[in-house]
């Protein structure tokens, strides 16, 4: 969070499972965020009454009203696992982004794995 100006608005926080502690919790919390950081798989309620506890209790009792899967897609970290095997699938071929618009982003790296898929194709094929 130390990243982001003090002044500067921060909606949401999306962030993966080694980021649900109580540390995180407080400072998503101190500058008025709602944290979407799913619940560790054994995770249990925390003692500490503090607003950071109280928070993740929401999250806690979603989780386990609503399953893992729905509870990941109803706090939108479907969206973030979709940014990340974006950016996967770009480490894969090496290259930079050209698009600074996140659905010409998707488009650009959509069509290298189709690039990719033929000339692969077209490889196999000629050595049968």
């Amino acid at each position: 969070m130390a990243r982001f100006p003090e002044g500067e608005e921060i909606a949401t926080v999306t962030a993966d499972g080694a980021y649900e502690t109580q540390r995180c919790h407080a400072a998503i919390i101190e500058r008025g965020a709602d944290a979407v950081i799913p619940i560790r798989r054994d995770g249990r309620a925390w003692k500490e009454d503090c607003p950071a506890a109280i928070a993740r209790e929401e999250i806690l009792r979603a989780t386990r009203h609503l399953g893992r899967a729905p509870a990941k897609r109803w706090a939108g970290y479907d969206v973030q696992s979709q940014d990340a095997a974006r950016m996967n699938s770009l480490k894969a071929f090496g290259e930079r982004i050209m698009s600074q618009d996140p659905d010409r982003q998707t488009a650009e790296i959509r069509i290298r794995i189709i690039r990719q898929c033929r000339s692969d194709q077209w490889r196999n094929m000629a050595h049968s």
